[in-house]
């Protein structure tokens, strides 16, 4: 059993699993669907399982208030629309490469939205990483301006990060639920909004992988959301960095891709703070707020 204080941490690495699988089955769905509607899935079923797991729980869902909730999902929305874009645009490796920059944007930005200063220990484990995702990003044909979206995608990912730490005392289900319908909303605004190229495949195959994105998402977003809630920003996000090496891992078993030396050693460069970050939480231990928050009163 792992003590309280790598929870966060255990919970992150299983939110990092299943946003790969959710990375893979989108890339699978890009010649089939317009990123659009892949990402209405995505939001539509995560806000669906998400309420019935919070209505069986017995958790108040929350809405207009507390306003810092917003700000959680107003740029969660932003980043969620920028990564599907870019995850159908470019090859998924590459992307998740750029959108997991996130920790660096997060242990900047906690000092000024947080007011706490990253903890030393933690720059030397954002570096490493960061150096890991520069190796395994390798020259491939696509579009810049999918690229810049990726980017932004991290950027508005670590906000939205951020503002996860500032709203737990709500019940984690109840904070899904809200961000789901948020972005929802946006990528049916996207739809309207944006041209796409191939509309919506309706074969077995495809729905089925469309259900999948929506369930990998929302076992994800639990997850994060969870570790975010529990744990200090800048040391969950370096966890995060381990979606980047279990994704390479599924391309190679799952469709018998290769890469070369270098990017294996990205790999592991990567993989290492997380494991480090895991060990050194075990040998000191320290006291996380890991029990259920507290439930507030639904907003009208």
């Amino acid at each position: 059993m792992f003590p309280p204080a790598a929870l966060p941490y255990v919970w992150m690495l299983l939110g990092a699993s299943s946003f790969a699988g959710m990375a893979l089955l989108t890339a699978g769905l890009r010649d089939k669907c317009d990123w659009q509607w892949i990402a209405i899935f995505r939001t539509g079923l995560a806000m669906l399982l998400a309420a019935a797991l919070a209505r069986g729980g017995g958790a108040k869902l929350v809405f207009f208030r507390p306003a810092k909730l917003w700000m959680r999902s107003l740029a969660g929305s932003i980043s969620l629309l920028c990564g599907f874009y870019a995850m159908t645009h470019y090859p998924v490796s590459e992307v998740l490469t750029l959108t997991n920059m996130f920790p660096l944007w997060v242990a900047l930005l906690s000092w000024p939205l947080l007011g706490e200063s990253p903890p030393l220990d933690v720059w030397p484990a954002v570096v490493v990483g960061l150096v890991g995702v520069s190796l395994i990003q390798q020259p491939a044909s696509g579009s810049l301006w999918a690229v810049g979206v990726a980017l932004l995608s991290s950027l508005t990912s670590a906000v939205a990060l951020i503002g996860l730490h500032q709203v737990k005392e709500i019940d984690p289900r109840a904070i899904v639920v809200h961000f789901s319908a948020v972005a929802l909303a946006f990528c049916v605004g996207a739809l309207f909004l944006l041209p796409g190229q191939h509309g919506l495949a309706t074969d077995p195959q495809t729905l089925a992988s469309l259900v999948g994105v929506g369930v990998f998402a929302t076992v994800g977003q639990l997850f994060l959301t969870k570790a975010f809630a529990a744990g200090p920003p800048a040391r969950v996000s370096v966890v995060g960095l381990a979606q980047v090496g279990i994704t390479m891992i599924l391309e190679m078993v799952l469709w018998h891709r290769t890469f070369s030396a270098l990017t294996l050693v990205g790999i592991a460069l990567v993989v290492s703070p997380t494991i480090w970050t895991l060990l050194k939480v075990r040998s000191k231990p320290r006291v996380v707020a890991a029990s259920p928050p507290a439930e507030k009163p639904a907003a009208s």
